[in-house]
């Protein structure tokens, strides 16, 4: 959400000097890019990933205080539901083994962390939407301390006018019944059902938009290929649910604006872009502020002084807008640089599933990004987000469009054409032969084996259904088999063995 809010309300005159102050960042923005202001070293990775809680009876549990506390590692942080965390991970290099290297780093972490959350009566779960959340735990009780949070569903409850309708047609278990989704909600706790990975790579300016066109490109494949999110408030809905839930949760529209084609908080975007500063001035241009938070910085005074802006407004502003592929400027010890923020993936099953969806995301964005001719100037806009919808309702099993194919299967797609394009990737990356094929491996035969999470999560349901238990007790009991196969840290594909 970018820096933290100090401020409990806001007046009409924040709002227009918010406004002014964002404009100015951008003016200093076009200013660094014009004159090269940016220095890029080293290609890095970057990772998020939001993680749920659970009690003994994988319920979801409203414990992060107690959780964080017990943990004890700054890497470990709040999130906007007192039933999630999440750990950061620090950049580093993509080349030679790091992969691997991040891969354990992360298993032990994890573990740790899940064994001292134990202790608090907790446990760790990585998966993309809790399937035992239901509608009773989407109150305000249910939001985490800090006061930001509040302000956030406020405010975007207040620009909207009214209750949040959360509607979805369903994806049945068994043919001819209707598991469709209609619930209204008063405050903004659905957002928090929804746990991604979120994949950072810095980019020099003048390769991001390729960077960016690439990453919205392929963002229907990621999706297909890593649903991990089929169960919502006890029904059995999308196999990554949580695409359509956060566009919902977030959206600050009435049904007239929606009608007037207003455009959504959470958003796709609408065109193939040229530049970053594109996606900034989009931001500033379309959406309202939602914490009108600023600052006594001049961003000219620093530049002048040689120092790098922090560009808060311009930041704070571009952290409530939800674009699956957001851009993000960022200032270190080292300087200032930009990054492709990637949105789309949920969490879990295993951590070595979340570093072969890793390994695939950055070798391929990389191949198309570098291409002779690139993707995006063979294929409409439009269908890139029909894909990104079309991965996230049907899964791995989806159809999905692409340039001189056609409609074609996601999971011939990758076999035939992108898994060969990743591992050119990986390989332009300097990552070694061994870790390449160790984690595009996993993905080839995700695709053979056509199993995914969302998969595995349907079928034990069906099957714990079948033999006379009630959803609620099927899907706490496919939850706790989910979490022990998760902490054995197997991938998937391999879950049936």
């Amino acid at each position: 959400m970018g820096d933290d809010v100090t401020a409990r309300s806001f007046t009409r005159q924040d709002r227009t000097r918010f406004r002014g102050r964002v404009e100015r960042c951008l003016d200093a923005l076009a200013v660094m890019l014009d004159e090269g202001r940016f220095e890029t070293g080293e290609p890095q990775l970057g990772l998020e990933i939001e993680l749920n809680l659970v009690d003994e009876h994988c319920a979801p549990a409203m414990s992060n205080e107690a959780v964080l506390e017990a943990i004890a590692n700054p890497a470990f942080q709040t999130e906007l539901g007192r039933f999630n965390i999440e750990i950061n991970v620090a950049p580093r290099p993509l080349g030679g083994d790091n992969l691997s290297k991040l891969e354990n780093a992360l298993q032990l972490a994890f573990r740790a962390a899940d064994d001292r959350a134990r202790g608090t009566g907790s446990r760790l779960a990585m998966i993309g939407m809790l399937p035992t959340l239901d509608e009773h735990h989407f109150t305000e009780r249910w939001l985490s301390a800090d006061p930001r949070y509040g302000l956030l569903g406020q405010q975007i409850l207040a620009a909207r006018g009214e209750d949040i309708e959360l509607r979805l047609d369903g994806r049945p278990l068994q043919p001819g019944r209707a598991e469709d989704l209609d619930v209204v909600c008063d405050t903004i706790l659905p957002e928090a059902a929804c746990t991604s990975v979120q994949l950072h790579l810095q980019t020099p300016p003048e390769e991001f938009a390729a960077y960016w066109n690439s990453a919205q490109a392929i963002a229907g494949v990621q999706v297909a290929l890593a649903a991990n999110s089929p169960f919502f408030a006890g029904r059995a809905l999308w196999h990554e649910t949580r695409i359509p839930m956060f566009e919902q949760a977030t959206d600050t529209r009435p049904q007239e604006l929606k009608n007037q084609g207003v455009r959504p908080r959470v958003w796709f975007g609408e065109r193939w872009i040229s530049s970053i500063f594109d996606l900034f001035e989009e931001n500033s241009r379309y959406f309202p502020a939602l914490l009108p938070e600023c600052s006594d910085e001049d961003p000219f005074e620093v530049l002048e002084r040689g120092g790098s802006p922090a560009l808060s407004e311009m930041r704070m502003h571009n952290g409530t807008v939800y674009r699956w592929n957001r851009p993000i400027y960022d200032v270190t010890e080292d300087g200032h640089h930009i990054r492709l923020e990637n949105r789309v993936l949920p969490g879990g099953p295993s951590m070595t599933d979340v570093l072969a969806d890793t390994a695939f995301y950055y070798g391929l964005v990389h191949s198309l990004a570098t291409a002779e001719r690139p993707l995006w100037t063979h294929v409409a806009f439009e269908s890139a987000q029909e894909n990104l919808h079309a991965g996230a309702r049907d899964g791995i099993g989806a159809r999905l469009h692409w340039p001189e194919a056609g409609m074609i299967d996601a999971r011939e797609l990758v076999l035939s054409r992108l898994l060969p394009a990743a591992s050119e990737g990986l390989d332009a990356y300097g990552v070694d032969a061994d870790v390449r094929d160790r984690f595009l491996g996993i993905i080839e035969q995700r695709c053979v084996t056509g199993r995914n999470g969302a998969v595995w999560q349907r079928e034990q349901v069906a099957a714990r259904e079948a033999a006379g238990e009630t959803r609620s007790a099927a899907l706490h009991g496919m939850l706790g088999d989910y979490l022990e196969r998760m902490h054995g840290g197997e991938p998937v594909h391999t879950w049936w063995d």
